[in-house]
This record gives structure tokens, C-alpha cells and sequence, in this order.
């Protein structure tokens, strides 16, 4: 794959790649992993065994033993967790791990979750996509998808959301703060505009709970809860599947206003959470609801209360969320199927679209840092620099059709909105330059 390549000519400037300088030795001598995190930029800053140059986790993979080998050569290896394979384990302390692991059954059952409540109908018939490659697709195909989704957009979509760019005075102070750093003041931005919008839209009142789905570390929370401080019989509910260490929520004083529940998304029903039976009314937030979740949460709030007649939860009236991550749309969670099945597009077609969607953001098939050194050398919008001369389109119009696979798949969200008695619509609430994921989804009941 060479869509990055150590060097590269651009407009007849060679351009050095930002690549981290390893030296052979570079981690010798050190108590620290020797393992590069890509993502992050840097070496990994666990500590390691004396001898050992790699922390547990990252660790080789060592090869199958022999029968000649010893057995504690063989359970020294580190093999994924049966419970989540995103984290690994010695093999000789699998059993001692599973007793205390976070992804373990925790016994009883809180009333709330019901397994899969929100996840969709599953469609037995309905072919795994996951693999499916853009670029393996037939032109007959790749271009037909490509006329549908400008011809949906233009229909449906373009010039039909507006631009909702607001603040709030609570956050001035950290804005200004110019010790943070650009992805610091992203969220934080991002932060200020959603809680101006429901300023804005006098949704800060007395007697509601505010439920944030996929809070991760209730950044969005934390100033929320500051803003309830004064508005007497309101409370803030976390939802989020994840254990996660350095929460924003620990922070706030009066524990009464936050609640913080574990639960994934697709189980949770919210009418037997018996703490939002307090108010009178519910109000939906999110500020990050990657793909699928996003679906989840619009079945979970449109999801008819139980038959208990003493059930007394408030209904959800209004709701924010802040839209990202399409590419992890899943078809059977996606409430727009009827909209799109309407319009002549299969299973098959939205996985396509999904995938598509990524476009919008990473259309060059490159970092920001890479794309950001690349203007710097050649003065030139790097839209205009073909990277990868197997595409069939140029990078510019990846992005666009990104963008507008992205709109069409929140499109179908407002329909299955509005057909549950909401009036929705979708709006760009921050800057392109701020987050290129800068549209949010915002509904009121009827």
C-alpha cells in the first residue's frame, strides 16, 4: 500500500515523511516498553520486566510450542481474553483473569438492561459486508452508487441544513485558556456549542433528567452538571458500556446530579431506570455516538414503555446528538432501512455507503499531519495531489460523495424520527475547520 511512502515528490519537491526516528538501541537500557504506538506518536510508557524489552500487552505473539518445550515456556504466552479480545492475558493466569475481568457476567441483572431490545430485527438472509472492498467492486456497480447517492442527495438533502454555530458563557474561561492544546480546545468547543444549543432552545429547565449516551468521560457532563447547579430537581444519567478510568464526572461535587450508569446501548431500557421516574420530563445528548450507536439510542428513546402500570418514567422530548463514525453504520441497528429500501438500495448498497462515508473524512487516505506537511511544501491545496492513482475518483470528490453518503444515512434518521411524533432536523453546530464531523441531529416531539 503506497499511499505513504517515506518520501515522495510532490510538485517537484521531495517531501520527508513524519516518521518516527527509531534507533536499533532506542529503547535499551530503559525500564519502559519498546512498543511504538502509532496512533499516539509515541513508545508505549508502561514499565517492563528486568530482561524484557516489551510490557504484557505487547508482548510477540510467540510461535506455537513444540512438544519438546517446557510448559511454563508455553503458559508464559500471551493469548487474547476470551471475555473481550481487545486486551490480552497470561495464559497460565487466564483463570484467575476471568474472575476479575471487566467484560465478565456481573450476576444479577439490573432491571434496566434487556438483551438486544435496541439492536433491530436481525435479517437471517442478510450477507456479511464487512469485507466487502470499494475497490474491488465492478465500474457498472461502483458508478451506480455513485449516481444514486448524488441523485438522493439532491433530492432529500442539499441545501437543507442550516447552520446552528452557538457558545456559552461557561466555557469563556477554558476557551481562552491558551495552555490547551488543539485537540483539547476541539472538544471543548464542541462542548460550548452543544450546551449553547440547548441554552438556546430553553431546554435547561427544572425537573429533568439529561441522559448522555456514549459518555466515554463525561467531558460534556461535567459542564452540564455545573449548569444544573442552580435549577432546582434536575440530574444528569451517563450511559456507556465502558469501565473508564479519569472520568470528568468524579469531579463534580454534588454527587446528586450525576448518575452514572453501565450499560450498552442496545440493551438499555430506559423505563425501568427507576432514577429518571424523579422528573418530569427526559432530554437525550450526545457528544460523540459513533455509527451504529447513534441508531441504538434513537431505538432506545422511541422505545415503548413496559406494560407496568406503576411505570412513571417521562417520555423523551427533545433531543442533541452529535453525529460521527457513519463507517460504523451496521444495517441491522440503522433505523432508515425503509427509507432507503424505498429508494431502490439493497443490504448490500448501504454497507457500500458505509464504507463510502469514510471518505468525507479521510478521503486522502492520509493523517492530518501528513496532509498538513504536504500543503506547507507545495503551497497547494492538497485535494489537487493525486495520492493513489488506482481510485476512481479524484480526492475531492471522495470527499464530497463522503459527505453526502454521511447526509443520507442522517436522513433516514430524521424519518424514523418524524414518524415518532418528533419534528427533526440536522444542523452544522461548530466550524468545518473545528471537526469535520460538525453536524448534529436535533429533534422535539410534536
Amino acid at each position: 500500500k503506497n499511499i505513504v511512502e517515506d518520501t515522495r515528490k510532490v510538485m517537484g519537491t521531495e517531501v520527508e515523511a513524519k516518521k518516527p526516528k527509531i534507533e536499533e538501541n532506542a529503547a535499551e537500557n530503559t525500564t519502559n516498553c519498546a512498543h511504538w504506538v502509532q496512533r499516539k506518536k509515541r513508545f508505549c510508557k508502561m514499565t517492563v520486566k528486568t530482561g524484557e524489552k516489551y510490557c504484557g500487552e505487547h508482548q510477540p505473539a510467540l510461535p506455537q510450542a513444540s512438544p519438546e518445550q517446557d510448559e511454563a515456556s508455553t503458559n508464559n504466552t500471551r493469548i487474547p481474553c476470551p471475555l473481550d479480545s481487545k486486551h490480552t492475558v497470561f495464559k497460565n493466569k487466564l483463570q484467575k483473569h476471568l474472575k476479575i475481568c471487566n467484560a465478565r457476567d456481573k450476576g444479577d441483572t439490573p432491571a434496566y438492561i434487556d438483551k438486544g431490545i435496541n439492536a433491530g430485527e436481525a435479517d437471517s438472509d442478510a450477507p456479511d459486508y464487512s469485507k466487502l472492498r470499494i475497490n474491488e467492486l465492478p465500474d457498472e456497480e461502483f458508478y451506480g452508487i455513485v449516481t444514486r447517492i448524488k441523485e438522493l442527495y439532491t433530492k432529500f438533502v442539499e441545501n437543507k441544513i442550516a447552520s446552528l454555530e452557538l457558545s456559552h458563557k461557561l466555557l469563556d474561561a477554558e476557551l481562552a485558556n491558551t495552555t490547551y492544546g488543539p485537540e483539547a480546545r476541539k472538544h471543548l468547543l464542541q462542548a460550548a456549542a452543544l450546551l449553547g444549543i440547548l441554552d438556546n432552545d430553553q431546554q435547561l429547565k427544572q425537573s429533568t433528567s439529561y441522559i448522555e449516551f456514549g459518555a466515554g468521560k463525561g467531558q460534556l457532563t461535567f459542564y452540564l452538571a455545573q449548569l444544573l447547579e442552580t435549577i432546582p430537581d434536575s440530574q444528569v444519567v451517563l450511559v456507556d458500556r465502558m469501565s473508564l478510568r479519569h472520568k470528568k464526572d468524579n469531579k463534580i461535587e454534588d454527587r446528586t446530579l450525576v448518575h452514572r450508569i453501565r450499560a450498552d446501548i442496545a440493551d438499555f431500557r430506559m423505563s425501568r431506570l427507576e432514577l429518571l421516574q424523579r422528573s418530569k420530563r427526559c432530554v437525550a445528548v450526545s457528544k460523540h455516538l459513533c455509527g451504529a450507536a447513534t441508531d441504538l439510542t434513537l431505538r432506545c428513546i422511541t422505545q415503548p414503555a413496559t406494560e407496568d402500570s406503576n411505570n412513571k418514567t417521562p417520555n423523551t422530548d427533545y433531543i442533541l446528538i452529535a453525529l460521527c463514525c457513519h463507517h460504523r453504520c451496521d444495517w441491522q441497528a440503522y433505523v432508515g432501512k425503509s427509507f432507503l429500501q424505498a429508494n431502490g438500495l439493497t443490504c448490500r448498497d448501504f454497507a457500500v455507503i458505509s464504507k463510502m462515508a469514510s471518505w468525507a473524512i479521510c478521503g486522502t487516505g492520509m493523517s492530518r499531519e501528513r496532509r498538513r506537511a504536504l500543503e506547507e511544501q507545495t503551497q497547494t491545496p492538497v485535494e489537487v495531489i493525486d495520492v493513489n492513482k488506482t481510485q476512481r475518483l479524484s480526492l475531492s470528490e471522495r470527499e464530497r460523495i463522503g459527505d453526502m453518503c454521511k447526509r443520507i444515512l442522517d436522513y433516514g434518521r430524521l424519518l424514523y424520527l418524524r414518524e415518532h411524533g418528533f419534528e427533526a432536523e440536522l444542523k452544522y453546530y461548530v466550524a468545518r475547520d473545528v471537526t469535520l464531523e460538525n453536524v448534529c441531529l436535533l429533534a422535539r416531539k410534536n
